[in-house]
């Protein structure tokens, strides 16, 4: 004879548990961190969002927009199109932290990574921070300048990657429908109402449609 038997009931929780959102994290202006404390801080703080400047200085993140995160998960998607098609590339998205040579812990809001340069690390190094900096780095503006995602400090982020080694940065502005392409030394320009955005021989064959990634 077969037995069945009945799904087991789910409390439903109780008003007196309530749920506790993550509390603001708080941190001393002059605090300074190594990269390996940083890493620790993360781990028992996993639902913050925090990058480490190359001074030691903690920034704290806030979170996207739901229309900046639309268009991230666009972008995300056309990278791994992309990637998936030609072979030979990791894409990362947003939560994805990497250790820059000089020192700072930062998090691009997509990016690509050479295979076989992954593939050079060791499985502790994959699971912590990476210690590199992606080849291609892409970041999203704010409409507004102020906090860590606005242009001002975007800019000073874009100018870490290329420092430390990015082949290639792209800086979109969907308030302004604009791009700013930072190569991998010199000066960055703009494109102005652009409709495809090309990466270029290092990138053979990606390309983003930027009214999509505008639209979300």
């Amino acid at each position: 004879m077969a037995v069945t038997s009945s799904p087991a009931a789910v409390a439903a929780p109780s008003d007196a548990e309530p749920f506790e959102a993550l509390a603001p994290l708080r941190l001393p202006a002059d605090l300074r961190l190594t990269p390996e404390q940083f890493e620790r801080v993360c781990a028992e703080n996993r639902e913050a969002v925090l990058e480490l400047a190359a001074d030691g200085r903690v920034i704290a993140m806030t979170p996207k927009g739901s229309e900046t995160g639309a268009r991230n998960s666009r972008l995300e998607t056309r990278l791994l199109l992309w990637a998936d098609k030609v072979g030979g590339w990791k894409v990362f998205g947003s939560s994805s932290g990497f250790r820059l040579p000089d020192g700072s812990v930062l998090s691009p809001d997509a990016s690509l990574l050479r295979l076989e340069r992954w593939q050079a690390l060791s499985a502790e190094q994959r699971r912590g921070f990476a210690p590199l900096c992606p080849d291609l780095v892409v970041e999203l503006a704010s409409p507004s300048d102020e906090g860590p995602r606005g242009l001002s400090a975007l800019r000073r982020k874009m100018a870490a990657y290329q420092a430390n080694g990015a082949r290639l940065g792209w800086l979109l502005l969907p308030h302004e429908q604009a791009v700013e392409i930072w190569p991998a030394s010199g000066s960055p320009q703009r494109l102005d109402a652009a409709a495809v955005l090309e990466a270029g021989a290092e990138f053979p064959g990606l390309q983003l449609q930027l009214a999509e990634i505008w639209a979300g």
